[in-house]
């Protein structure tokens, strides 16, 4: 789909690589989005996706088909567009030279399906111990969260741990209503050393809050990639594991960005990588990913002659009676030599 869009943008009227840069498509499974600031080359671009759906038996569906603008009003739509649970949409400010900003967040609809599902979980779990609770709540939190966390959604994520303490803070006061608000605080919200206050809690399990997933931007997969072309160090860099490969290669290449930690060249697949101790263990380095750090062999060949030159210095053996070291080289006393010619001597 993407050569057919591409082979559509070289023809276009003007240069062909700056057609095909302007022309954007974004695909996950049977859903996709054609991106171009001109809408008439979006719509001939529709026509050229149908033509290929055609041959491969398939259509598009024409209620799930919308046309819009990222920041106006287009034929009674709204600015924006929402896909795969993203809301879309660009904003006027002044702080651009363009004079907008593209802003991508969660949109409604994942947001009150998602408060939806973990207010069923609570009020399914009524009588059940926090911990069962917490852990119902943990996966769906960590899940959600880690798939929005590329986006905007910083401020979506503190919204959604208040509105979750709020059902928690009504389900823990609904299990005792004859004890007061301190007493229920006490309870499920007991202070923990080393963290914030009001965390849900009993002891031992903890809630995972949205908030405390980092925001990581998103980067596209190459067009020409995949995870059977034999690219090994793309995909460990990229997700972190990869069939063959050690875990711990494959944690490191991820946190290097896939460059070597010497030369800071990019790995090749047909490269020899080899884990290099950054402090050498014989000088008291730990055997901890910290401590660790992937170079080519050569590279590490090289830092190795460089860490032979800190080794501390041996330690001198007892000398012999009357004898020294001078530049390195074992010499008799310059007294105890003339006596001992002298004995040489009388015989």
């Amino acid at each position: 789909m993407e050569e057919c869009l591409n082979k559509f943008a070289e023809s276009l009227p003007g240069r062909k690589r700056a057609n095909k840069q302007a022309l954007s498509i974004i695909r996950y499974a049977d859903d996709f989005v054609i991106l171009h600031e001109d809408v008439k080359v979006v719509l001939q671009a529709k026509s050229v996706i149908q033509e290929w759906l055609n041959q491969v038996g398939l259509e598009l569906k024409p209620e799930k088909t919308k046309i819009a603008h990222t920041l106006k009003e287009y034929e009674g739509n709204k600015p924006g567009f929402n896909f795969l649970g993203f809301a879309i949409r660009q904003w006027k400010v002044k702080s651009t030279k363009q004079g907008f900003k593209t802003l991508i967040k969660p949109s409604s609809k994942s947001i009150k399906t998602h408060y939806r599902k973990l207010a069923d979980i609570c009020d399914y779990h009524k009588t059940a111990p926090a911990k069962v609770l917490i852990a119902r709540l943990n996966p769906v939190i960590r899940g959600w969260a880690n798939y929005f966390s590329t986006v905007v959604s910083k401020e979506v994520f503190s919204e959604m741990d208040m509105l979750l303490w709020k059902k928690l803070w009504r389900w823990a006061s609904r299990r005792h209503p004859n004890k007061s608000a301190k007493w229920v605080k006490k309870k499920y919200f007991p202070k923990i050393k080393e963290t914030r206050n009001w965390e849900f809690n009993d002891g031992e399990y903890i809630l995972n809050r949205h908030a405390d997933v980092s925001i990581i931007r998103h980067i596209k997969v190459k067009g020409n990639k995949s995870p059977y072309d034999g690219d090994w160090t793309y995909w460990s860099s990229r997700i972190g594991k990869h069939p063959g490969v050690r875990k711990e290669v494959t944690a490191l290449l991820k946190r290097q960005k896939n460059k070597c930690a010497s030369c800071g060249l990019t790995f090749r697949p047909n490269d020899l990588i080899e884990v290099d101790h950054i402090k050498p263990r014989s000088e008291g380095g730990d055997n901890t990913y910290k401590n660790k750090q992937l170079l080519h062999r050569h590279c590490h060949d090289t830092k190795t002659a460089l860490d032979k030159k800190t080794y501390a210095e041996l330690k001198l053996q007892d000398l012999p009676e009357d004898y020294l070291w001078v530049d390195d080289m074992l010499t008799l006393r310059q007294g105890c030599a003339h006596e001992k010619g002298r004995l040489r001597e009388e015989p």
